[in-house]
This record gives structure tokens, sequence and C-alpha cells, in this order.
């Protein structure tokens, strides 16, 4: 059990926990989940850790409420809190510790295949949704890839994901129905909802195994004395 509950920074109505807070209620650890996008986030030194999910916004942007999030996710690095970036929080945490993000030349959008260098982040299908990609901060250690680039970094507690470990099937179908963007790109509702009735729920075993994996790194507390 943690001392202290862990602190997910939500950026709309569309982009929940899904399965991440499915695996912290499995687990037994508590959480508060804040709308970052209506509000700046609280002080993450009341916090056992600190995620961010994705977004349909960059993680570029240097005003409004990113930056105000950037700015939270550097007071964590400063203290220590660990912090787990899914897609735009992948990408927002990689600014946080001087990376940056750019613009692919095409989207990544689909349930693709990583490359895995590390057994934090299992092998194999997982959702990729985003339109800008995150560059490895200095100091960080690449753990996976996927054909557009960087999928997974680690610095030390701090995780940095591109895909989404946490969509299933509902989620993606409610993004891609949603988004104006994705007609533009040649990628269907139908066929996002074909490929998830194949991939989505193998995706929930790796998505937990990947959740404990980070739990060993970032989340063990030392024993009391």
């Amino acid at each position: 059990m943690l001392s202290k509950p862990g602190l997910i920074l939500q950026h709309g109505d569309d982009g929940p926990p899904a399965r991440f807070g499915e695996w912290l209620r499995a687990r037994g650890l508590p959480f508060v989940v804040h709308p970052a996008w209506e509000q700046p986030p609280p002080d993450p030194r009341e916090f056992s850790f600190v995620a961010s999910l994705g977004s349909e916004n960059s993680a570029g942007e240097t005003d409004g409420w990113v930056a105000d999030e950037i700015a939270a996710l550097r007071r964590a690095l400063d203290a220590d809190v660990p912090v787990l970036g899914l897609c735009f929080g992948g990408q927002a945490l990689s600014v946080a510790l001087g990376g940056g993000v750019d613009v692919l030349p095409a989207p990544e959008i689909g349930w693709i295949g990583v490359d895995s260098f590390d057994s934090v982040v299992p092998a194999g299908r997982w959702l990729q949704y985003h339109f800008d990609r995150m560059h490895l901060p200095p100091g960080a250690q690449e753990l996976a890839r996927s054909p557009a680039g960087l999928a997974a970094f680690r610095h030390g507690r701090h995780l940095g994901l591109q895909f989404h470990p946490e969509a299933d099937a509902g989620l993606v179908e409610l993004w891609a129905r949603t988004d104006p963007k994705l007609p533009a790109t040649g990628i269907t509702v139908e066929e996002l909802a074909a490929q998830s009735r194949t991939y989505s729920e193998p995706a929930r075993a790796q998505a937990f195994r990947l959740f404990d994996r980070w739990r060993e790194i970032a989340l063990v507390e030392p024993a009391r004395t």
C-alpha cells in the first residue's frame, strides 16, 4: 500500500485512465484523477506518483494548461516523485527532462508492434495514436521503438511511453469516431475496430505486466525501521 495516493492528470472527458485505473484498483493502489485541462495540477509532492495521460494537444505548446502541466512535472522530477507518461504524457515528460517533441511526417495510428529492448516494456502490439513523437531526453535509456521512432524510455524512476497501454477497444473506437483528423490519414474507424477485435484483449495482459514492472522500479517504498 502506498503512503499517499497517486495523481493522474487527465486532459479531456474522452481520455480516462481506463486500463491504468483498472490496474491500480486491482493492486489496491489509491489514486485521484485531476482535470488538468481545467485546473492547474496540485503540488506533486503530496502524491506517491504522477501519471500523465493522452491528449489531443501537443506537448510542444508553450502556454495554457500544457505549460502548467510541464511545470508540474518538473516539480515532480525535482522532488523525485515518480512520473509515468502515456503518449502525450510521455512527450510532456520528455520535454520536462530536457528532450522535446516534433511533428511526425505521417501519424502513427493503430495496434502496432514495438521492438522492446528491456523487460519493462513487453514486446507486442500496442495502441499507437499520435501525430507528434517524443525525443530521448538527456541521460535517459531507450526501452522500445516503433516504426515511427522512440516508443519508450526510462529516466531513473520515471517512464515515458509513446503508446497507450491504458487503451481498450471502446476507447479506441471513441477516439476514432470523434477525431476530425482521422479521415485525412487514410485510416478508417472500421479498420481500427477490426484491429481492436484481434489485439485489444491480449494488450490488457501486456499492460498489466508493464504497469507491474513500473511499480517495481518506481513505487516500491523502503521498509520502515
